[in-house]
């Protein structure tokens, strides 16, 4: 008899809701020190996750959640990226 197969939740750091892992988008601060976005979700460092809707990135960017959630300085270019990336999984 299979079984279903449990799908992991994660919270977003910005809304702090329980959605499916994959619904969100991962940001990884590495122990270089350098802040990524993680499309495999498997990169070693600190990471946050964030929900793939653009007015959530903007409020990210706005408030500097993740520069104080991954506990270093985010460029605005990184957000840039995350709605480029929103933009990628909608179509």
């Amino acid at each position: 008899m299979a079984g279903m197969k449990k799908t992991p939740l994660r919270k977003c750091v910005i809304t702090n809701e329980m959605k499916p892992k994959r619904e969100l988008i991962r940001v990884v601060r590495t122990p270089d020190g350098d802040v990524k976005i993680d499309p495999t979700s498997k990169q070693s460092g600190r990471g946050a996750y964030i929900s793939a809707d653009p007015e959530v990135i903007q409020e990210a960017k706005k408030k500097s959640i993740l520069s104080r959630h991954l506990k270093t300085n985010v460029d605005a270019e990184l957000y840039d990226l995350l709605l480029a990336e929103t933009e990628g999984l909608k179509k």
